[in-house]
């Protein structure tokens, strides 16, 4: 089991890697090299030989190889990501990048997406330095840069130029599972994360003609993808049960007593309550407008209007959703991916799904752990590329009262002591028996 030291050490390296600035702006504004230097160095005091490799100077990924007692077993991959999303300090209540502990609790941009569980990580190998552990299976760690924005800085540079590294990885964890989810009537709900919507972030076109602001025009390019974004944004998409939200939904009906009827899946979810958030995002294809850029002046007519749109895609709803988008925008728009990554499913009747099951149940008996599918991604996309199937398993024990997925990219991030302490004994029983 995790010492004290552990518990220590999770919590010192949350800490200290909040206050490493990883800001990820996007466009590939962003340096996670100072990050990556200090888990490397705790790796390599854990005996490991981490290994830096970049794509972009400054964009560093770390990788190193914790050698199982089984030699024909299948590796193991765990990774985290070191970026994180901007932060304005003028909102919030403590400095973003103070990496403070106050009353309890860690607070900062990466507290839980996700520095936490690259915290919770390091500390459960230097743990196992200490007691003289080795896992049954190969363990391959790695610390990636750029996740937050198009990881081909990242995960997508390792996976594509560096695919040696991960020889014998056939399945991986990483963030958005396995923490509390309060559903207000006293159960507690540990969601493991058994899929991924695919991305779909498109850029929509329309041309016309320019022309002066004054008078008629209707091959006006602003009024055409004006429409075809109302189109896109107002769509019903319909309803598509993969086999995670089914498991999920058998589950949760089961755990609250209800007909599991998914036949009718909104009636159903109304007899689950707060708990049908975890299923309620990933029960259809999404296509949500997000950006505009048209014009350059008040009373001249553009020649051309573009949008972004950041869709998502269910396993096996890729035909649909380009049907669907060549209909909604029509003739006069044209559409293209701008970033494009797959849905991913991961069974939930796997021995590797069970043992996650088991490991957090030991140390929350009073909990249920359910699989489900997360509305959005994570680097488990690329990854997949090497055929690794990717579990989100990130262990948290959080309070009633904790939105835990608000803080996610949100103002006042932070998480609990007693959370981190929680992570590192599940991670550690987890992984002992992976």
């Amino acid at each position: 089991m995790a010492d004290e030291h552990a518990l220590d050490e999770v919590v010192t390296f949350t800490s200290d890697l909040i206050r490493i600035d990883t800001t990820n702006r996007g466009g590939g504004d962003c340096q996670e090299r100072p990050a990556a230097e200090y888990a490397a160095e705790r790796l390599a005091g854990a005996g490991l030989e981490p290994v830096l490799l970049e794509r972009t100077p400054g964009r560093t990924n770390v990788v190193a190889r914790l050698a199982g007692t089984d030699p024909t077993a299948d590796a193991l991959l765990v990774h985290g990501h070191l970026d994180v999303v901007p932060a304005e300090a003028a909102d919030w209540s403590v400095h973003p990048f103070s990496g403070e502990v106050r009353d309890g609790v860690v607070w900062g941009r990466g507290a839980v997406d996700m520095k936490n569980m690259d915290a919770m990580i390091l500390a459960v190998v230097r743990a196992w330095a200490r007691q003289g552990v080795r896992p049954r299976r190969d363990i391959v760690i790695a610390f990636t840069a750029d996740e937050e924005a198009s990881a081909e800085d990242g995960s997508g540079f390792l996976a594509d130029r560096h695919p040696e590294l991960f020889e014998g990885c056939t399945e991986g964890i990483s963030e958005s599972g396995a923490y509390t989810v309060h559903d207000g009537a006293g159960r507690q709900l540990y969601p493991i994360a058994a899929g991924e919507r695919g991305t779909a972030w498109l850029k929509l076109t329309a041309r016309g003609r320019a022309g002066h602001g004054s008078k008629v025009n209707r091959d006006n390019a602003v009024t055409r993808l004006a429409a075809a974004v109302a189109r896109i944004g107002e769509h019903e998409w319909p309803l598509r049960l993969t086999p995670t939200v089914r498991a999920a939904l058998t589950e949760l009906a089961a755990l609250y007593g209800v007909d599991p009827d998914l036949s009718d899946v909104d009636t159903l979810l109304a007899k689950l309550g707060p708990a049908a958030k975890l299923v309620e995002h990933t029960l259809r294809n999404s296509s949500n407008p997000t950006m505009l850029d048209a014009g350059y002046k008040v009373n001249v007519i553009p020649g051309q209007a573009e949008a972004y749109i950041d869709g998502r895609i269910l396993p096996g709803g890729e035909d649909d959703f380009h049907a669907t988008l060549d209909r909604l925008t029509g003739p006069d728009v044209d559409w293209e991916f701008h970033h494009r990554e797959p849905a991913l499913q991961s069974p939930v009747d796997s021995t590797t799904f069970a043992r996650m099951r088991a490991a957090v149940q030991e140390f929350a008996p009073e909990g249920h752990p359910v699989p489900y599918c997360m509305s959005g991604g994570t680097d488990a996309k690329q990854f997949s590329r090497l055929g690794i199937t990717g579990y989100g398993f990130a262990p948290l024990k959080l309070p009633e009262g904790f939105d835990y997925q608000a803080l996610f990219h949100g103002v006042d991030e932070r998480v609990p002591v007693e959370a981190l302490h929680f992570g590192v004994r599940v991670l550690d029983r987890f992984l002992r028996t992976a």
